[in-house]
């Protein structure tokens, strides 16, 4: 167990070594770990591999949150950079964990699971329902997706600010961290 504060890490299972977005997820979990913070990912493949391979290899701990329905539908273990594992019957527990049980967030792009990662954390600092904390999307695929979806008719000026925007993974962690610092 880690008493660092724990930055949840959402992304892609299907990014592989060699690609894009592996390498920068790999970079975030690096630098995370340099920067004396504990990563938690849903444990698996893609971008929860690389975060937790660059976390781990940086001398950081690793929380991979993991559940039964998951292997269950796409067989598969946790990955080999998992130090800690925190495992779950339902996909709901694990989202609420990883949603939750955190300091801070940074999104990774990724498919409909992801999604669901982002619109949960953003409601709840939306509603108040968790404590304030960064929340960081990172890259153009969140700005992208954000400017199709956000409408200040449907979605308040302040509520938008919610939402922190990196281009890079030292500008993520460099937001978290001021985040904590004035925490």
């Amino acid at each position: 167990m880690s008493s660092r504060p724990v930055i949840s890490v959402f992304g892609s299972n299907h990014p592989v070594p060699g690609e894009p977005d592996y390498a920068v997820a790999y970079e975030l979990g690096r630098r995370l770990a340099e920067a004396g913070l504990t990563v938690a990912t849903g444990g698996y493949t893609g971008t929860m591999e690389a975060v937790s391979c660059g976390a781990s290899e940086a001398g950081g701990h690793v929380i991979g949150v993991t559940c039964d329905e998951i292997e269950a539908w796409r067989p598969g273990r946790p990955n080999p950079w998992v130090a800690q594992e925190i495992r779950y019957r339902t996909m709901w527990r694990r989202l609420e964990h990883l949603v939750s049980e955190n300091d801070g967030a940074v999104a990774l792009p990724g498919g409909v699971g992801t999604l669901a990662e982002v619109s949960a954390v953003w409601n709840r600092l939306q509603t108040n329902a968790m404590a304030p904390r960064a929340f960081v999307l990172l890259g153009d695929f969140w700005r992208r997706a954000m400017e199709a979806f956000v409408d200040p008719a449907y979605v308040p000026i302040p509520h938008q600010q919610l939402l922190l925007w990196a281009g890079t993974p030292l500008e993520a962690v460099e937001i978290i961290q001021r985040a904590l610092n004035r925490g």
